[in-house]
């Protein structure tokens, strides 16, 4: 837990950066202020509606941002996040305005005078660049205005966030209890029932293997592949570089227009068709990472709907600097169940670890079962080792839990922890103590961790709270974008 959590302060500038600062710098203060759009409602925040075209359109700037493509901008799973993100900055506009927050006019400039571009409208003599201060607003689409009103309103936030952040941990503090439990050590002895030390004394029927094949058919499977032409267009160095952007236009153009044959961009441009057979979704085996076939995009528009059902050529796609591809599907082999003879090998092999992990866990549930008889007997079991949360060794997950929280009153006691696939571990504990020499700045960053989860827990109550003051209110769900989404 302790290496994941960050300081308050940089949580709530996360919380910042990604639910609250895009409101200005992405979406424009108008996201605030207007709403006229006739789409379909999304979602109401205080009876103001979100639209479908409002979240298309900043689906598509935001993609745009972050180097994305039209088809990432579309896909519902980003929309979707592009939704909640405007949700979220609505309401916590609609708490800022509701508590009436202000903003000092000294504030205000101090805030000003920290943005490096403003820093840079100063003369040498000290004097304010006002004109050039125009033309920088004019450029990004805002007047006066709307920028000192989109700064005010970011103060207003911080003020509100700050507010929220100052979350104390009560006393006795908890940070010291913590600290404390992640530093309790306790004596452990391993026993490890495995499957592979059981494999010896397996030995399947071939009914067994036969009905194994029969009920896990899908495990057997060869993978969906397909046999495929392609062309590339590739920039000559010596060649102009808008005669080539005209021979990529002319490309890209050719081969969505006759999308049924990669033939006459081929003949245009004269270019090759070439061929591949064994194209799977994972790309070609033995080929150059710079294969025109090694490119993802490439080989996920191969395996989409028109490519495979009706053998259209795919867009042209860009692998790389100057280079242009173009693919089209010939022939699509689903996935087969390969024949029994053929995966023999492997039925075996999975049926006997199967049997042998059956052995390791009746093996194990046997010495467990005798152990809660007899606790002090510690035959078998390895060297004892101290573990403690801050130091756990190799156990993780459940096995670490359950050792931890044994009441030290049954000591010794044993613990057995499943293990799927692999067999069975007994835990034996027996002990525990306090370290000696704790590090202070251990404590200390651990304290600091704790208030960043208070922190947060705080700020998702307030998000909570406001949400449901807010009357947030679903209308209609989103629904896959249209391909004419306006920007």
């Amino acid at each position: 837990m302790f290496d994941t959590v960050r300081k308050h302060q940089k949580i709530l500038q996360l919380i910042l950066m990604l639910l609250i600062v895009p409101s200005f710098a992405f979406f424009g203060i108008s996201s605030y202020s207007s709403f006229m759009d006739k789409e379909t409602d999304l979602v109401k925040v205080s009876g103001k509606p979100i639209t479908a075209q409002e979240v298309d359109n900043a689906a598509k700037r935001q993609a745009e941002r972050v180097g994305g493509n039209s088809q990432l901008a579309q896909s519902v799973q980003f929309r979707q996040a592009i939704l909640n993100e405007l949700v979220q900055q609505r309401i916590v506009g609609f708490a800022v305005n509701s508590l009436r927050l202000q903003v000092g006019k000294e504030a205000l400039i101090k805030s000003l005078q920290n943005i490096p571009q403003i820093r840079a409208l100063y003369k040498p003599d000290g004097s304010f660049d006002d004109a050039r201060f125009k033309q920088l607003l004019a450029g990004s689409g805002i007047n006066e205005e709307q920028f000192y009103a989109s700064q005010a309103f970011d103060l207003k936030i911080g003020q509100l966030v700050n507010s929220v952040a100052r979350t104390e941990i009560p006393a006795p503090k908890l940070s010291d209890i913590v600290s404390t439990l992640y530093e309790t050590e306790r004596q452990v002895q391993i026993l490890s029932f495995d499957a592979k030390d059981y494999l010896s004394k397996v030995n399947p029927s071939q009914e067994e293997l036969q009905a194994f094949y029969t009920a896990n058919a899908k495990l057997f499977e060869s993978p969906e592949y397909v046999d495929v032409e392609y062309i590339v267009l590739k920039a000559d160095p010596k060649e102009d570089a808008k005669a080539f952007s005209e021979k990529a236009d002319q490309f890209a153009n050719m081969t969505y227009d006759q999308s049924d044959s990669l033939k006459p961009a081929a003949d245009k441009l004269k270019l090759s068709v070439q061929t591949q057979k064994g194209l799977t979704r994972s790309g070609v085996t033995g080929v150059a990472k710079d294969h025109p076939l090694a490119n993802p995009k490439v080989v996920q528009s191969l395996f989409g709907d028109e490519a495979v059902k009706n053998k259209r050529n795919i867009e042209a796609i860009q692998t790389s600097p100057g280079v242009f591809v173009s693919a089209r599907v010939v022939t699509f082999h689903p996935a087969q169940t390969l024949p029994f003879n053929e995966v023999a090998a492997e039925v075996k092999r999975q049926v006997s670890q199967r049997m042998a992990e059956k052995l390791a866990v009746a093996a194990a549930a046997e010495r467990y079962s005798a152990l809660e008889k007899d606790p002090k007997n510690a035959t078998g079991f390895a060297s004892p080792i101290w573990i403690s949360r801050n130091k756990p060794g190799n156990l993780v997950g459940g096995a670490l839990d359950n050792v931890m929280s044994v009441n030290p009153d049954k000591f010794p006691a044993i613990v057995s922890i499943p293990n799927p696939g692999v067999g069975t571990t007994l835990y034996r504990v027996d002990q525990v103590r306090q370290p000696t020499g704790v590090d202070a700045k251990v404590h200390k960053a651990q304290a600091q961790q704790i208030q960043a989860l208070a922190a947060q827990s705080e700020f998702a109550g307030f998000m909570a709270y406001w949400r449901d003051v807010a009357g947030v209110k679903v209308i209609n769900p989103l629904k896959t974008a249209s391909s004419g989404a306006g920007s």
